[in-house]
């Protein structure tokens, strides 16, 4: 009896340990889970910023109304190819025609001064020479003659001027292109300022973007670009930042880029939404893996690394990254293979069958 006392407890051992030994089988070697998986490996690093925006023509001519009127008539159309000095949109308004009106009447009146001025001079002349006036009276008539001459000059510059303004009741095209804009009909009144009509050249367009605050100090002008646009979500463009706007909007926190395509693109226009790429360095022999191959788990990073055709958990240091690929700085080697896809059924000592490799960046 007391034999059989001494051996109960290292027979609950042993169950215990069977029992663990059991329960760990079939959480390991009793359970595959097949695993989409990927050899890493060194190659190039592409850092890139990310920004979202639109298409702008670099040559766009934007045409307000100079004066508030009627419009009177309109000449052409949206989409309709303009030329240079063509009227497009000719107004009627009061104020520019009663001011040019004002300005011919005081030309008129200053000519009669000049006139009148010009033969009290001649003959003051010839009373001073024979000494029928004083030289006060002389200097008097000669300064009335030159101040009515220089008041002719002002009244004639006011005049251009009144005639340059009612020249501004037609908005003409600034240059041969097509107008992208017209949105006033006949008999409209317009206010002063108002946008009527713009006139863009479809041969050279730009991509323009808002970059984070943060990113901005990361760009070059020059720096090379990948372009994608909504409307061809399948074609890449290369572009070139040709100019950074010194200046962040308080509220989005972005600053705008200009980027103007290596190549001419027939199908996009003005307006289209692309988003942009922009490549700020590049460096070579990194050892990349998917950013999708890595969790996190209290604020460290982790890979499933198969090893023998089981899964281990893997921790890693992390550097720079792509929007692919980031950069493995510690924790694996090159030929290391790990998955591509973690699943939360993972477990460590897991067999893992592998379904599908890659063996490079891809």
């Amino acid at each position: 009896m007391q034999n059989l006392q001494k051996m109960l407890p290292k027979f609950s051992i042993a169950l215990g340990v069977l029992f663990v030994a059991t329960i760990g089988y079939l959480l390991t070697r009793g359970n595959v889970v097949d695993v989409e998986a990927r050899k890493i490996s060194r190659s190039e690093l592409v850092e890139a910023i990310y920004a979202t925006g639109y298409v702008e023509a670099e040559n766009i001519a934007n045409l307000s109304a100079e004066f508030s009127g009627t419009v009177r008539s309109i000449s052409a159309l949206e989409g309709q190819r303009v030329l240079n000095g063509q009227a497009i949109i000719v107004f009627d308004s009061v104020q520019p025609r009663l001011a040019l009106e004002e300005a011919r009447a005081a030309v008129a009146e200053e000519q009669a001064a000049v006139r009148d001025n010009t033969l009290r001079l001649d003959r003051n002349r010839t009373l001073f020479k024979a000494g029928a006036i004083s030289r006060q009276d002389f200097d008097a008539a000669e300064r009335n003659s030159v101040q009515s001459y220089e008041t002719l000059r002002q009244r004639q510059m006011q005049l251009k001027s009144r005639e340059d303004d009612l020249k501004k009741l037609t908005v003409t095209a600034p240059f041969s292109e097509i107008l992208t804009l017209q949105n006033v009909k006949e008999g409209d009144y317009v206010k002063a300022g108002t946008l009527v009509a713009t006139v863009t050249d479809p041969s050279l367009y730009l991509v323009v973007v808002e970059v984070d605050e943060l990113d901005v100090p990361r760009l070059r002008t020059g720096f090379k670009a990948v372009i994608a646009f909504d409307s061809m979500p399948e074609k890449r463009f290369e572009a070139t930042v040709t100019r950074i706007v010194p200046q962040t909007d308080r509220v989005t926190k972005t600053s705008r880029v200009y980027l103007r395509l290596d190549q001419p693109v027939a199908a996009i226009q003005g307006g289209m939404t692309a988003t942009a790429n922009i490549v700020y360095n590049t460096r070579k022999g990194a050892l990349l893996v998917r950013k999708s191959s890595v969790f996190e788990e209290e604020r460290q990073s982790f890979v499933w690394k198969i090893v023998e055709g089981k899964l281990k958990k893997q921790q890693i240091r992390t550097g720079d990254s792509d929007l692919v690929f980031i950069e493995v700085t510690g924790g694996l080697a090159a030929g290391d293979v790990v998955a591509t896809s973690p699943q939360e059924n993972f477990r460590d000592g897991m067999e893992a069958r592998v379904v599908r490799q890659q063996n490079s960046k891809s």
